[in-house]
């Protein structure tokens, strides 16, 4: 039991270095193409690579099929924080946003306890909002005055809708999750996911431009689509069997602290010294959150959170 709850914490927090690492390659595609059109693609190229696995062999055919409905419900939870995230940033900034979606994973908690009767113990309250200053401290580089200076307009406005959908879809995983296969139950979000993705650029008449992708832009995609996708929802997915949704949902706190910390482990970058008491509350919020939290194998679920903001864009800010 020790060594399946280590190895989940492990998948869960691979699958959260890929996406900070996601975050930082979108920032080289987001001028080439409309963020809507590039969600589109990622999902389409990523829902092409698993399927013929899917097809090849008749018993996963038809769990794909019975997962489908299943898979179209979670997917549009999703395709709706896309949506309104890319709505939101017409009028708000990306600053903004990353401030509002650190209510998810406690919204996600309070929503649990009318939903699936998991109750919040005062522990855990306390560190989800130690979470939340980890966060923030990271987000506003510790200033109290940027903090202060934040006002919600129409922009924020409609991503808090968009965040309330991020949190029904993890919700959402539990509810629905009917001890399905992790690669059939991924096909059918990503199938999903490609429906919703689809039908709202076509209705919101966004155009595509994929033809604009050069060689490099093509690596930055793939990165998306193997790691940052197919890669994180294995992980995600097979990670929070043993650990539920509040215990996953924790790792949020830890986005901008991973998009913070991979330039320097990996090129170097020197860390802004005022950030370190963030990412330092933010580990330690997090690591109590996976000790308070009430979670058993029993309880097994498939949750799969890819957060999509990209925090990289804070740094642009200092």
């Amino acid at each position: 039991m020790f060594m399946q709850t280590s190895l989940a914490h492990l998948r869960v927090l691979l699958a959260t270095l890929f996406i900070a690492g996601s975050f930082i390659v979108s920032a080289q595609l987001a001028p080439v193409a409309p963020a809507a059109s590039l969600t589109l693609l990622r999902f389409l190229l990523a829902a092409t690579l698993i399927l013929p696995w899917i097809l090849i062999n008749a018993e996963r055919r038809r769990k794909l099929l019975q997962a489908l409905p299943r898979g179209l419900i979670i997917s549009l939870f999703y395709a709706l924080f896309f949506i309104c995230l890319f709505e939101a940033l017409h009028t708000t900034t990306a600053l903004n946003t990353s401030t509002l979606f650190t209510l998810v994973p406690l919204l996600t908690s309070v929503l649990g306890i009318w939903l699936l009767n998991m109750p919040i113990r005062r522990p855990q309250a306390l560190s989800y909002l130690l979470g939340m200053l980890g966060a923030l401290w990271v987000i506003f580089e510790g200033n109290p005055t940027r903090a202060l200076a934040l006002q919600l307009n129409q922009g924020d406005k409609i991503f808090l809708l968009g965040v309330l959908s991020m949190c029904a879809y993890s919700l959402s995983m539990k509810l629905l999750y009917r001890a399905d296969s992790i690669a059939v139950l991924t096909c059918a979000i990503l199938l999903g996911g490609t429906f919703w993705m689809g039908l709202a650029v076509w209705l919101a008449n966004i155009p595509l431009q994929w033809q604009d992708l050069g060689q490099n832009d093509l690596l930055a995609m793939a990165y998306l689509v193997v790691c940052a996708t197919l890669g994180s929802v294995y992980l995600y997915q097979s990670g929070s069997i043993h650990l539920g949704p509040q215990r996953v949902m924790a790792y949020t706190y830890l986005n901008p602290v991973a998009v913070t910390l991979l330039p320097w482990l990996l090129i170097g970058e020197p860390i802004a010294s005022v950030l370190w008491p963030g990412i330092v509350i933010a580990c330690l919020a997090t690591w109590q959150l996976q000790r308070t939290s009430n979670f058993t194998v029993s309880d097994s679920l498939a949750a799969l959170e890819i957060p999509p903001l990209d925090p990289s864009d804070i740094r642009r800010h200092k």
